[in-house]
């Protein structure tokens, strides 16, 4: 089995001449299929850690070995078209382009892949789109604007566009941030869903109801991982108040 393995990560900004060290000698593993939640405090590198992992940032020392592929070995275009065929991104600010549907915006990754260069390929796009909004209940929606949906639709969209290129695994960083209770909650029955169909999902969140959603949560503080608590697979009909009891007292314990 693949795996996503990341060795002494590091990441140091220069401000005002001093060293800023957000990420020190990171060391982890995603393994494929499984769906984990990165906690901390805030400053922790949390986000930093997502974006660097994804290569959407350079890292200053260590290496990701992405189910096989070593990130920073890559050129600058082969590291674009892998972010755009293997992986996919859900934000807590929903960036879509408000002058195309629904719809539009969700094929429009799968259109700039190789697949999409053909009559038959972009067929195919179409048909996979149309049954993510479907499988994500968006589907009587497809064709409203970004402003015509709710908070809730438009971040379901936003999963749509991350599965289309079908990624080996989703980027989240807050994906329910800006959802209220009702929308947070089927946001991540979503995403377990997807995760319980094999798709790997790394995902920042201060949230704990969200968190103990995920297989495995690790703790971040001062850039570096401290510990990690394993809270096994989501299921359906899973006593979710006893599993938010078991991360509470752990995140209790590390000085949440």
């Amino acid at each position: 089995m693949k795996e996503l393995t990341v060795t002494n990560l590091c990441k140091t900004y220069i401000v005002n001449k001093r060293q800023n060290n957000v990420l020190r000698n990171v060391n982890l593993i995603i393994h494929e299929g499984e769906m984990v939640a990165i906690m901390g405090p805030s400053g922790s590198g949390k986000t930093t850690l997502l974006y660097t992992i994804s290569g959407m940032d350079e890292a200053s020392a260590g290496s990701v070995d992405f189910f096989g592929k070593e990130l920073f070995h890559l050129k600058p275009n082969e590291m674009s078209d892998l972010r755009l065929k293997e992986m996919g991104f859900v934000f807590q600010q929903m960036y879509m382009l408000k002058n195309l549907s629904l719809y539009d915006n969700i094929i429009l990754p799968a259109y700039q892949s190789p697949e999409g260069k053909s009559k038959k390929g972009r067929l195919q796009i179409q048909q996979r789109a149309k049954m993510l909004m479907q499988k994500l209940h968006i589907a009587d929606v497809s064709d409203n604007g970004v402003n015509e949906v709710s908070g809730g639709q438009l971040q379901r969209a936003c999963i749509a566009r991350a599965l289309i290129n079908q990624p080996k695994i989703i980027f989240a960083d807050e994906p329910t941030g800006a959802l209220n209770k009702q929308n947070s909650i089927e946001v991540m029955e979503e995403l377990a869903n997807i995760n319980k169909d094999g798709t790997s999902i790394l995902l920042v969140t201060h949230d704990m109801k969200v968190a103990s959603k995920c297989e495995r949560v690790l703790y971040i503080e001062d850039g570096d991982i401290k510990e990690e608590i394993q809270l096994g697979k989501w299921q359906t009909g899973c006593d979710g108040l006893s599993r938010e009891r078991k991360l509470n007292e752990w995140l209790l314990k590390l000085g949440w």
